[in-house]
């Protein structure tokens, strides 16, 4: 089957890898791909705006199915689009895409089914949201309602940082995602994602993951799109995996079929662990970046069999197999990152860094006349490694990124830490 695959990221060429290995693919295209992507897919330049030309491009050739790799565009309706055109798709429709696409709007439903989250308000204005926060106190946590590239949201510790966060979302800060605020409860716990394939009624568990949001060691400075990640998170066991299934993936399922916006696509549930259990912290409608990365080297199946069951409403009968090893990614942003990163830097080295445990995902790259490969975004390259423990990922994952030649590129060096220490510990 012929395959389009929309995006330029890391998730993307994650997605492109595993979709390149299945029996059934005859031809991927990309859109607009980077040269990571290119190694396994034919590109397109056609940018992920651009809908009338990726329909276009998807009924010229022919495509069996599209695959939508970021939020924005599922959220602005292209699955909507391409489905009107007769063309099958991965992801969700724009009404079901509410839930990344309005925080407000997942809030509700979770009062509306008694799914487990914060308490919660939403707010129009300034004057309502700050009398909210005073009336709560701090810590708590303040959310531009829509989507606002991962830059939305402000985990308050001080009164004054809440009210400066709601002032930054009605000032513009964050332009039309700001118009709408959600200020929530601030959970205390450990964070985990896990991940789901679904085909409107059917959710698939489909693994899970821990993330590094902030920029520097220890979790310090400011957040960022991810900064690496490993699975599976040990705090999802079994146990918890099931409560999550039943309190929070079930009814969120049931929910939004009975909206008449059935769910299709990967649901990723951002959870807190709590000390009373599991509490969603916010929906995704697609893979994690860089939790994708780490997905894709553990899936033991194939995915583009599990993308066409969900697409065709076949999930109940099928599942997904995992390698026993652990994976763990590293991701090598650009100096500057995440304020102002600097684009242009040569990085060499990728093929001394390559080994049988790791693979490279581009992210944010370009090929110069010549060849010449550079930093072209924030966060640059994913180096990922797998290993009988995280511990073992870890390490292999460094072994890797200090083999790669690029001076004007900086990662954090204790991805995974909250793993290692467990497994010191066993």
């Amino acid at each position: 089957m012929k395959v389009l695959l929309i995006g330029s990221g890391g998730r993307e060429h994650a997605l492109a890898w595993k979709i390149a290995a299945s029996p059934m693919l005859t031809k991927l295209y990309a859109a607009p791909g980077n040269p990571g992507i290119a190694e396994e897919a034919e590109l397109a330049a056609i940018e992920i705006s651009d809908h009338a030309g990726i329909v276009s491009f998807a009924v010229e050739n022919a495509i069996d199915l599209v695959v939508v790799g970021p939020e924005a565009p599922l959220v602005a309706g292209l699955a909507d689009e391409l489905a009107e055109a007769g063309i099958r798709v991965f992801g969700p429709s724009k009404k079901a895409a509410q839930l990344e696409g309005s925080k407000g709007f997942t809030k509700d439903l979770c009062a509306r089914y008694d799914i487990p989250t914060g308490a919660y308000g939403r707010f129009d204005n300034a004057a309502d949201a700050r009398a909210y926060v005073e009336r709560m106190g701090a810590p708590i946590v303040v959310k531009a309602d829509g989507l606002a590239a991962g830059k939305g949201v402000t985990v308050a510790m001080t009164l004054d940082e809440a009210l400066d966060a709601v002032a930054q979302c009605f000032e513009g800060a964050f332009g039309s995602a700001g118009a709408e605020v959600v200020v929530e409860e601030f959970l205390e716990g450990e964070e985990a994602s896990f991940f789901c394939i679904c085909d409107g009624k059917t959710a698939l568990p489909f693994g899970s993951a821990q993330d590094h949001k902030r920029v520097g060691d220890g979790d310090t400075g400011p957040n960022t799109g991810g900064m690496g990640a490993y699975s599976p998170a040990p705090a999802m066991t079994p146990e918890m995996e099931a409560r999550v299934m039943r309190e929070i993936v079930e009814p969120t399922m049931r929910g939004m079929e009975e909206m008449g916006a059935p769910f299709t696509g990967v649901l990723f549930v951002g959870l807190m662990i709590t000390q009373t259990g599991p509490k969603l912290i916010e929906f995704n409608t697609r893979f994690g970046d860089p939790e994708c990365q780490v997905l894709m080297m553990r899936l033991k199946d194939d995915l583009l069999v599990l993308m066409n069951a969900a697409v065709d409403a076949q999930l109940a009968h099928s599942s997904a197999r995992w390698y026993d090893d652990a994976a763990l990614t590293v991701v090598l942003a650009a100096r500057g990152y995440p304020a102002a990163p600097e684009k242009g830097s040569v990085i060499s080295g990728l093929d001394a860094a390559k080994a049988e445990n790791i693979e490279i995902f581009h992210a944010g790259t370009k090929l110069e006349d010549g060849g010449r490969l550079v930093a072209a975004g924030g966060r640059v390259l994913n180096v990922t490694a797998t290993g009988g423990t995280v511990s073992e990922a870890q390490r292999r994952a460094y072994e890797a990124v200090d083999r790669i030649d690029w001076p004007e590129g900086f990662c954090r060096r204790d991805i995974g830490w909250r793993a290692v220490e467990r497994e010191r510990e066993r």
